[in-house]
């Protein structure tokens, strides 16, 4: 008995956005997409899953913790990478190094965080989209449909926000924006030669708390240690 042909999603206009199955006909075609789901919660990703098979044109080939996203995308070779959580520097690693070894896949981070800092690391990671894990249905699969394609792809405040700050007029922008501010805090005290215990007592932080910032603010300067991490600050204007 042969196989009946898939029927083929009815195609809408641009303006009913909200039947979801023609915009996946007309940005997909006749192949579905496929996605790797990476999400530390467990019932975060059965939602996501649900959701997502819900709809006829994608596939969901594997899904994982965040620990095994970057194991899975390169494995799976998925159209998009579902990453349900951001946490820096690691998030932003996994991107890039999935941009090196496997440049077809595409990211959407889809996440509770939405400060400036969480999105302005991740695009500059590579993430093609940022979607705030508040969003609806339709929004996300219109993101995935879109970061397949090559778009950028954000939440309407977090593009708000974007904007306000290119259209600032003389905006300061500081140097090492791969730090956080807080890492930027420490590196600045460093600078001025302070050892981790006053860094510790300026910033009401525990010794142990500067120790990890140091060890992050190295990797991200790539530098080896604390001299050359002081040299890289002062050239640059602080201490």
């Amino acid at each position: 008995m042969s196989a009946l042909p898939k029927p083929v999603p009815q195609r809408r206009t641009f303006g009913e956005l909200s039947v979801i199955d023609g915009i996946g006909a007309m940005l997909t075609g006749t192949h579905p997409l496929t996605v790797v789901l990476a999400d530390d919660h467990a019932v975060v990703r059965a939602g996501l899953r649900s959701l997502l098979t819900s709809v006829d044109w994608i596939t969901v080939v594997a899904e994982t913790g965040c620990d095994g996203a970057l194991r899975e995308a390169v494995l799976n070779r998925p159209d998009v990478l579902i990453l349900g959580q951001w946490r820096q520097p690691e998030s932003g690693a996994v991107i890039s190094e999935l941009a090196r070894c496997a440049p077809g896949v595409a990211v959407l981070v889809f996440s509770v965080a939405e400060d400036d800092e969480s999105v302005f690391a991740a695009i500059r990671a590579g993430a093609g989209g940022y979607l705030r894990n508040a969003a609806d249905r339709d929004d996300l699969l219109r993101a995935i449909c879109a970061v397949s394609a090559g778009w950028v792809v954000l939440s309407p405040h977090i593009a708000g926000r974007l904007a306000t700050m290119l259209a600032t007029p003389n905006r300061h922008t500081r140097p090492f924006p791969e730090l956080t501010t807080r890492e930027f805090d420490v590196l600045t005290l460093v600078a001025a030669g302070l050892p981790n215990a006053a860094i510790a007592a300026e910033l009401n932080l525990a010794p142990k708390t500067i120790s990890n910032y140091l060890s992050r603010i190295f990797t991200k300067l790539g530098v080896a240690d604390r001299a050359n991490a002081i040299v890289r600050a002062r050239d640059a204007g602080l201490g």
